[in-house]
């Protein structure tokens, strides 16, 4: 019998990398004032976080698969808290970076595990659902963390936003110490040759290029929200408690895409057609974007690109592995190695270009095309 964990701790290990990131952007403005540095160098913060977060995904993920999902998961916390601490002691935005990195490697068990663990435990059209039930969990998650990041921000800096994230994630780990259940079924552990090996097939197989591609496309249109919007509220004037109010209304796109998407799949929709129906969700409002450009009214269509963003994101990661069942846990970790590389050369890429439209034109482009490269197959599910 498939061991499962309690769905609450699994949707919050999962909403935690999320929830870590968003907290943070409110705190970009006050970074740069603090220790003297361009807000373009604030936005290398964003990107390192990623790369370093491929990193931990794909050391997590196969250490998984010798000592078990839940002492990598356990490990991976406590590399965060330690993080944590030492951003927190930081006198120099040097050293800032590095915690960043730091923690983004030890977070990524937060993705990389708990996806595996639902593999583990799901499969087919229940795994969908089941991804698709912690899509509309994670709508919540930009929420609490613009509105925490901007309130703490507004009344302490940037450091009651690292002394945050250090007490949650102490908390986060006594949860999980006391409450995670290993759900690896086997006692196999993978050698070096066949990691090689499977490695090989995966990085040539031209369809999990593609779904890479696409979960690149879709997290730079959401985070580079994260990176241009504090500067854009900054010019009009407006505290950083104030855009932390922004993450209310994308969250509503977030619910509403997550909650179309169960209802479609229940309907009967293929994964792949949803995937096709979100990419056209963001290139339309895209269009709208261009026509609002750098004011507030860009709100709008970024509401339907996070819409979009809630109907593909589950569908790809309940579709892209079907092939790799046998190695799930190393599998996972070599494709959340794969598209955070590529998330964090988009946001690299993002970070300089003009604003936020020429990023949001360039990678709804993205998505669409590699979208309409993908084939329907009745037997996706």
């Amino acid at each position: 019998m498939k061991t499962k964990n309690s769905l609450g701790l699994m949707i919050v290990l999962m909403m935690f990398p999320q929830f870590v990131e968003t907290i943070y952007s409110p705190a970009l403005t006050h970074l740069a004032k603090a220790f003297d540095v361009p807000k373009e160098t604030t936005l290398l913060t964003i990107s390192i976080y990623f790369i370093a977060f491929a990193l931990g995904v794909i050391f997590w993920g196969i250490l998984s698969d010798y000592i078990g999902r839940r002492k990598a998961m356990l490990s991976g916390l406590i590399t965060y808290t330690l993080a944590s601490v030492l951003a927190l002691l930081a006198t120099n935005f040097e050293t800032i970076l590095i915690a960043r990195f730091i923690a983004a490697f030890g977070i990524a068990v937060g993705s990389v595990i708990t996806q595996t663990m639902m593999r583990d435990s799901y499969t087919g059209v229940e795994l969908a659902k089941v991804f698709s039930i912690m899509g509309i969990a994670l709508s919540v998650s930009p929420v609490i963390g613009l509105l925490t990041g901007g309130v703490l921000s507004n009344h302490y800096g940037y450091w009651g936003v690292f002394t945050v994230l250090a007490t949650l994630s102490i908390l986060l780990f006594g949860t999980s110490f006391f409450s995670l259940n290993e759900t690896k079924q086997t006692t196999d552990k993978i050698t070096f040759s066949k990691i090689v090996e499977l490695a090989k097939k995966m990085y040539t197989d031209s369809l999990l290029w593609k779904y890479a591609l696409l979960v690149m496309g879709y997290n730079v249109l959401l985070f580079s929200y994260y990176s241009f919007a504090p500067f854009i509220f900054e010019q009009q004037g407006l505290s950083p408690t104030v855009y932390g109010y922004s993450g209310v209304i994308l969250a509503l796109g977030s619910f509403i895409g997550s909650t179309l998407n169960k209802r479609l799949l229940e309907k009967g929709y293929q994964p792949i057609t949803l995937m096709k129906i979100a990419a056209t969700i963001a290139i339309v409002n895209t269009l709208v974007l261009i026509l609002v450009g750098n004011t507030l009214y860009f709100l709008i269509p970024m509401v339907f690109i996070v819409t979009a963003f809630g109907i593909a994101i589950p569908n790809i990661l309940s579709q892209a592995l079907l092939q790799y069942k046998s190695s799930i846990g190393t599998a996972s970790a070599l494709f959340g190695l794969l598209y955070y590389i590529l998330i964090g050369t988009g946001l690299y890429i993002s970070s300089i270009m003009p604003n936020i439209t020429v990023v949001m034109i360039t990678f709804s482009v993205i998505a669409m095309i590699v979208s309409l490269l993908i084939k329907n197959t009745k037997s996706s599910l």
